[in-house]
This record gives C-alpha cells, sequence and structure tokens, in this order.
C-alpha cells in the first residue's frame, strides 16, 4: 500500500482528498503548514508528496527543495495560479507534476497514479547506460559525470534516461511527454519541457551555451548526440 503526504490547509479541500485518497488504498498523512511537513517528512517514509504552494507559514517550493535534497519522492504541487511563472518554479526546483485548482478529482488520482507507476519502474530496472562520460546508475537513480555526481531532479534524470536510452534518436516533443508523462502530457506545454532541457544541459554540457550532446532539432525534437 503506498503512503503519501498531503501538505493543505483548506479544511474542505482536505476532507474531500482524504476519503478519496482513503478509498482509493492509499495511506494518508496530513499536514496543513510547511512546520509540520518538514516535521513528519523524513526519507524513505513516503511514496508520494502532494504540497500546496500557498501555506500560512510558506510555499510547498520550500518542503520540495529540502526533500529534494535527498530524495527523488515523486511530487506532485497544488496550485491556486496558472501563472507560468509559478509552474515553471515549481518544475524547476524539482517537482514532477502540478495541478490547478480547482481541479477533477480523478484527475489527480490518473496523476498519482501515473507518477508511482513511473517511479516503480525505475526502482527495477538494474541496467547501467554509459555514454558521453556520463554514467547513469538506473537502480540508485544517480548519474555521474567524469566521475562526479550530477544534482538532478527527479524530471531531469528521468529525461536524461529517455534520451540516453535512445541515443542519435530525434525524439519528437510529443513523444518525450508521452514517455515522461504517461500519455497524459497535454498539460506539459513547450515552454516547460524548454526549461527541464536548459536545466539538464546547464549540468551535462561543457558548454550549455554550445551544446553537443543534447542537441535542439529545429522542428523536429531534440536528440542525445553520442560523440566519438
Amino acid at each position: 500500500m503506498n503512503r503519501l503526504l498531503l501538505l493543505e490547509d483548506d479544511l474542505s479541500l482536505i476532507d474531500g482528498l482524504s476519503c478519496l485518497l482513503k478509498r482509493q488504498g492509499f495511506e494518508l498523512d496530513i499536514a496543513r503548514t510547511v512546520g509540520e511537513a518538514n516535521t513528519i517528512w523524513t526519507d524513505g517514509k513516503y511514496d508520494l508528496l502532494i504540497l500546496d504552494v500557498s501555506l500560512p507559514d510558506g510555499s510547498g517550493f520550500e518542503v520540495c527543495q529540502k526533500v529534494r535534497q535527498v530524495s527523488k519522492v515523486p511530487i506532485i504541487f497544488l496550485t491556486a495560479s496558472d501563472e507560468e511563472i509559478s509552474i515553471v518554479m515549481g518544475l524547476d526546483i524539482g517537482g514532477d507534476d502540478y495541478i490547478t485548482k480547482p481541479f477533477k478529482l480523478g484527475i489527480l488520482i490518473s496523476r498519482i497514479n501515473a507518477l508511482l507507476r513511473r517511479a516503480k519502474h525505475f526502482e527495477m530496472t538494474e541496467a547501467e547506460i554509459v555514454s558521453n562520460g556520463l554514467k547513469v546508475f538506473l537502480l540508485q537513480g544517480q548519474v555521474y559525470k567524469d566521475g562526479q555526481l550530477l544534482e538532478l531532479t527527479t524530471a531531469e534524470y528521468r529525461l536524461l534516461c529517455l534520451l540516453m536510452q535512445n541515443s542519435n534518436i530525434i525524439l519528437s516533443k510529443e513523444k518525450i511527454l508521452d514517455k515522461l508523462w504517461d500519455g497524459e502530457g497535454s498539460y506539459v506545454d513547450d515552454n516547460t519541457l524548454a526549461v527541464y532541457i536548459r536545466r539538464l544541459r546547464m549540468k551535462v554540457e561543457d558548454n550549455p551555451g554550445d551544446p553537443q550532446m543534447l542537441l535542439t532539432v529545429r522542428g523536429m525534437g531534440y536528440k542525445w548526440n553520442v560523440l566519438n
């Protein structure tokens, strides 16, 4: 049984989500402030986090940043704002998904299950990928460049794995979204994917301004280029 942490201060939403998630077979812990969430969260305790962005004592972004220092547990943000800057910020610091309020409860369940399936898939994989001085340990969820551990967000890590597993093949934006977001990528636009690409280049390329490995193929998509 999967255990979730819900960080939310709206009592009516807490009641609705608690009933729904428990009916779906999830175990659920609830925090109403950033302070409570930081107190009860420990690495390995939860399979997924649902974090409201606006809280009485801060933001779910703060919790995400703390969690990402030690864990790649899936994170979904709940936000009352559909402003791009808020959405991009959440994904940029390590969030896996976001839902804008108000939302249909069935959509949330679908997103939760998609993230849990992907997390399970990566946990079960025991292979390594080696290319261009990078070594990916899929079981551990770690990436090394020239022997140095890279600090990647979950989304950056999964994007890198997808590209490296399809080396020298052009992947369309649509295919990338379909693979990384479990066929429900319509809510992730090109700008959001571009954020992931930009951040990933900053970490894996020697010169991000002149990328040699993670290439943009204009009008077609992206490609992981294997250097000689």
